[in-house]
């Protein structure tokens, strides 16, 4: 029997983890410190792979750090479907996410550390967290939910606020993250056209329970 299949397989595997294994480093070191200028080894090492293996998956530094601003993101928006399942009105959604966010500094400070040192150069790239917040806002457009507007400048606004929510909660944290959150989705989706008094209402309605896998 040819066992070159179950082979190839194990090999497919150790690769992939040890991919993985580079880019939770270079996320941790961005958590950290926010500094890229780690040298090579100092990653390997700190992801317990040779150094060699470094050049099987990234051609230099800078596209493994992107790789691991990119994870992070897919994780942030992988947590807002999971929470937010089920939930169809724009506004809500939106609404849902920059509560979210104010949890997940406590709940996922790495990741969120992520997105507070990074998070400004990717606001317009196509990674998972920006797709999840375009097809929302074209939603909202499209439903008549929200006025009229450029999306990218939509998109801009959110990510933008987002960001500021982000390093609010970590600059001070004394503050009620949550009722910071609720007021900055309110003036948000004011600004996207939703009616004050509707506004208000949506931005706090209950949260989604989390799933007995998730933070609350």
């Amino acid at each position: 029997m040819s066992t070159s299949a179950p082979s190839t397989n194990r090999f497919e595997r150790r690769r992939a983890e040890t991919r993985r294994a580079l880019v939770r480093a270079a996320r941790q070191i961005l958590a950290e410190t926010g500094d890229t200028s780690a040298s090579i080894q100092a990653i390997a090492e700190r992801a317990d792979v040779g150094f060699g293996s470094f050049y099987n998956h990234f051609d230099s530094k800078a596209d493994l750090f992107d790789a691991a601003v990119v994870d992070a993101m897919e994780e942030f928006g992988q947590n807002f479907d999971e929470r937010l399942a089920g939930i169809e009105d724009p506004a809500e959604l939106v609404a849902g996410g920059f509560r979210l966010s104010a949890l997940m500094a406590d709940s996922h400070p790495e990741l969120m550390q992520v997105l507070r040192r990074r998070g400004l150069g990717h606001i317009h790239s196509d990674n998972g967290l920006v797709r999840r917040a375009v097809r929302d806002i074209e939603a909202g457009l499209a439903s008549g939910r929200f006025s009229p507007v450029d999306p990218v400048v939509a998109l801009t606004a959110l990510g933008g606020t987002l960001l500021s929510l982000v390093e609010m909660r970590f600059a001070r944290p004394d503050l009620d993250g949550d009722k910071a959150a609720v007021n900055l989705a309110e003036m948000v989706l004011r600004m996207l056209g939703v009616p004050p008094d509707d506004a208000h209402e949506v931005a706090r309605r209950p949260l989604p329970a989390p799933t007995p896998a998730q933070p609350a």
